[in-house]
């Protein structure tokens, strides 16, 4: 296919705004996909996908429309994945922007067009969902206008379930997305957009090839990771596999390598010819780095070596994910897993849990630290339990974050104080509209790990969304808050607080755990420790049996024997007996309210 025929583009858009119902209308629509084999979110391979009802893996497909060829890249939504938007975007020349006539313009609609504009794609507004009847087009329009700077009658209105308007969305793809400008003649230069590993064929890379071609058993060289391959195979996505000969400059497809792993062939690489290298690779490659952690743990030692097959089978395809044994006096041995939000660490227990068959036990999830020693030693610590002395201690620093929070404006004062709650720094507000407010703050990550997003919702009734990006670490008073349970340290129940901090949330997981972690046959003490210093307690009274059940009469010295002896068996069974803690207290953290 010449290049002036060629379109690239992707779909972006907040969660649940309609990017993969789109996506299905324009493949009917198309004749890419048969009517017979047509289903909702047809481009969601995953279970997990289907029934949460979110695009967690990209998926590019190729589409023929009068004589022009269509690859249209559908990205996911939620800020855990938005680097994999982001290298989407670089592979293509212009964006579907997707707004739900209903709900308007959401934190993430914002993130991704800033992104969109930082690629220089030519941007398409269309308001789905104008069927419903919560659809308010004329506020909706307007609040798009302000964003982009359009005219009204520049954005496309259609609806995506029952097909309209989506004839307009392809002739104005045709009309006003640019077509790719490489070099066919040029050393050739792909980016890999994406990357996964299938057992039977190794690692599968979809690309955007921008000048050169690839063609069928040439020799490749990963450019920043260096690791060379051969294309076992090359093709287009439609959206199954489609065998080609080689994939020209300005097109999108896959190419099948014998490389073993995706470490080996990163999102954000360069693919070139080995025979033939370019001398540069393509801008905008970065290591991705996980800054959320947790221990995984299986439910009896037995399994340790299945959960850690598991893993490695699942971090061959999900080049994001970091992990390292973890070993704990409670929980035994286990894996500290890394993660890049905590919508990626619940997905990925979930696949561990439905595709390997594992019971697991996941401890509170943490941000990682970098400490600054007296000796001038600098260590990154992924959990509290790896802390080392204070004594050593110069400064402990924590990763603050820029974040962004989109609500109608009667909620800017519950956001602002739920912001100040946990610590956090507004910088900015600003009106979208006469309706909808942006909100920019900075936070310390660690004290949004766990409940902000639910918080968020329950004081915006619903309406308000939240987008953030990491920025920096900064020097903080920081202290690690351990537990005791009948007098004994659980490390994997330890967490690093601020000091101001520490007393209440000391208080509020004691109480917790006094409600999960079932009542003995002797008093077992429950605390919370900065080192030395104990600064919460809460105790679960023991079960009594009644011995003297079986006495009738007689003298009193004869039940008070029975019970000096019940009282001397109860101090011993302290003294050695041994308390089960269940694995709802691992994640005692995650529902602080």
């Amino acid at each position: 296919m010449k290049q002036d025929h060629i379109r690239n583009f992707c779909i972006i858009a907040h969660i649940d705004h309609g990017k993969s119902t789109l996506a299905d209308r324009l493949l009917e629509i198309t004749g890419t996909v048969e009517k017979r084999n047509m289903k909702a979110q047809l481009l969601d391979r995953m279970d997990l996908e289907r029934e949460k009802g979110i695009t967690i893996k990209l998926a590019p497909v190729r589409m023929a429309y009068k004589d022009y060829e269509l690859n249209l890249i559908d990205t996911p939504g939620h800020v855990d994945f938005s680097y994999e938007v982001s290298r989407s975007l670089e592979a293509c020349e212009g964006a579907l922007l997707i707004v739900d006539a209903s709900q308007g313009i959401q934190a993430q609609t914002l993130a991704n067009v800033y992104l969109a504009l930082a690629a220089d794609l030519t941007i398409i507004p269309v308001l789905n969902k104008i069927d419903l009847p919560a659809a308010d087009v004329p506020r909706v329009t307007a609040e798009v206008v302000g964003l982009l700077g359009c005219k009204p009658e520049d954005i496309l209105l259609i609806s995506a379930k029952t097909g309209i308007g989506i004839e307009a969305v392809l002739e104005r793809v045709v009309t006003d997305i640019p077509c790719p400008s490489g070099n066919a003649t040029a050393p050739t230069t792909a980016l890999i957009f994406d990357s996964y590993y299938d057992d039977y064929r190794g690692v599968v890379l979809y690309v955007r090839v921008v000048d050169g071609a690839i063609s069928k058993n040439d020799q490749v060289t990963m450019m920043a990771t260096g690791a060379k391959g051969i294309a076992l195979e090359v093709g287009m996505l439609k959206p199954d596999m489609s065998v080609l000969g080689s994939l020209q400059a300005g097109e999108i497809g896959y190419i099948v390598t014998n490389l073993k792993s995706t470490r080996e062939a990163r999102v954000g690489d360069t693919v070139t010819l080995t025979n033939n290298p370019a001398s540069d690779y393509l801008p905008g490659y970065k290591e991705v780095k996980p800054f959320v952690y947790a221990g995984f743990f299986p439910q009896s030692n037995e399994y340790y070596q299945e959960l850690k097959d598991a893993i490695e089978k699942l971090s061959l395809s999900d080049s994001a994910l970091q992990f390292t044994p973890e070993n704990s006096a409670v929980l035994g041995f286990g894996v500290r897993i890394g993660f890049l939000g905590l919508l990626h660490m619940d997905i990925v227990r979930e696949r561990l849990e439905r595709e390997y068959n594992l019971d697991l036990v996941v401890t509170n999830p943490s941000t990682d630290y970098e400490i600054s020693l007296m000796n001038g030693e600098e260590l990154d610590i992924k959990s509290a339990a790896d802390l080392p002395d204070p004594a050593n201690i110069l400064e402990i620093r924590e990763p603050w974050i820029k974040g962004e929070v989109v609500v109608p404006k009667d909620y800017v004062g519950a956001v602002i104080q739920l912001i100040i709650s946990k610590r956090g720094i507004q910088k900015n507000l600003s009106y979208v509209d006469a309706q909808l407010a942006l909100i920019s703050f900075e936070a310390p990550l660690a004290n949004l790990l766990t409940d902000f997003y639910d918080q968020l919702k329950s004081v915006t009734s619903g309406y308000g969304s939240f987008n953030y990006e990491l920025d920096d670490y900064r020097g903080e008073d920081l202290v690690k808050v351990d537990f005791y349970v009948s007098g004994e340290k659980v490390d994997a129940l330890s967490i690093m607080l601020h000091r101001t901090e520490s007393m209440r949330v000391g208080r509020d997981v004691v109480s917790k755990l006094k409600e999960v972690i079932p009542r003995q046959n002797f008093q077992v003490s429950l605390q919370a420790a900065i080192g030395g210093r104990f600064i919460a307690r809460e105790d679960i009274s023991a079960y009594r049996k009644d011995v003297t059940t079986g006495l009738y009469g007689g003298d009193v010295s004869r039940k008070k024997k029975v019970l000096a002896k019940q009282a001397k068996g109860k101090k011993r069974m302290k003294r050695f007996g041994k308390v089960e803690i269940p694995a709802e207290a691992f994640t005692v953290m995650l529902k602080r309210d």
